[in-house]
């Protein structure tokens, strides 16, 4: 009763935001100018209890709360396996998935606690203990049953996300990091180090186009302003006026997808 509820009061916030960039699990709709990076948010396709979503080389995955793994197909979520899986993710690097053990069609290797497949053919990930991973191998020659060789990077860091611009990470004093000047190169893991970005957030999410988005634990989402390859970490943080319940975040070829409090999806355009 309680998702259904929910799902009204996003339904009717849309209908009295129509043409405007809103989204609230609330009774609240909120309008940002266009000088506001405004962005538009209509629901989209719905699976009961999803918690984390992610989008990458025009695929959207998604896991629930009861540790089930789908991918869209057209406006269906379509189950993937029978594992249950803690994080999903899709990028250049195919579809990846762990709990506590990695898996790729069934791969078995780290013992990671969070994935990324964001990076150029690179897989990423942390451990519950917070130790940073990067899978050796390129993810594109591997087969069903091979092993994975996993090189260990400097720091801890309980999310990462990776981009051919570099890699994003949040640390569990919600510290946010970029690798400086560098990225997982597509024949090896090597990195830099990190550097510190200013901010806070719980979560960070890095487009493939290098568009990068945080959620901080209030809830709030932002986007990082003036990334280019001459300034890949930024220059600013700017908040996007939507609802204060977002609870994950996932951008891919100009969509942003969203999951709030409730386990609403919703997708987002500028």
């Amino acid at each position: 009763m309680k998702s259904a509820a929910v799902l009204f009061l996003v339904i009717n916030c849309l209908s009295r935001c129509h043409g405007r960039s809103c989204f609230s699990e609330t009774k609240y709709c909120v309008k940002a100018s266009e000088a506001e990076m405004g962005w538009t948010c209509d629901l989209g396709p719905q699976h009961s209890g999803a918690t984390q979503i992610d989008a990458g080389q025009g695929q959207v995955v998604m896991r629930n709360d009861k540790s089930e793994a789908f991918v869209l197909s057209g406006s269906t979520w379509t189950r993937l396996g029978s594992l249950p899986i803690r994080h999903i993710s899709v990028g250049p690097a195919g579809i990846w998935g762990v709990d506590n053990n990695v898996y790729f069609h069934v791969f078995s290797g780290q013992n990671l606690n969070q994935v990324d497949a964001g990076g150029q053919d690179k897989i990423a990930g942390v451990t519950s203990s917070s130790t940073i991973h990067c899978l050796s191998a390129g993810a594109s020659p591997l087969k069903e049953g091979d092993s994975l060789t996993w090189t260990t990077f400097p720091g801890a860091l309980m999310y990462i996300s990776c981009s051919s611009y570099g890699c994003w990470g949040v640390n569990s004093g919600q510290q946010i990091y970029f690798t400086v000047n560098s990225h997982i190169k597509t024949d090896s893991c090597q990195i830099r180090g990190w550097t510190r970005v200013e901010g806070a957030a719980i979560m960070v999410e890095v487009g493939t186009d290098g568009t990068v988005f945080v959620v901080n634990v209030h809830g709030n989402l932002y986007q990082r302003t003036g990334i280019s390859a001459d300034v890949p970490h930024g220059t600013g943080w700017f908040q996007i006026p939507l609802s204060n319940n977002i609870k994950h975040a996932s951008y891919d070829l100009g969509n942003l997808w969203l999951v709030i409090n409730g386990g609403i999806i919703a997708k987002c355009s500028q």
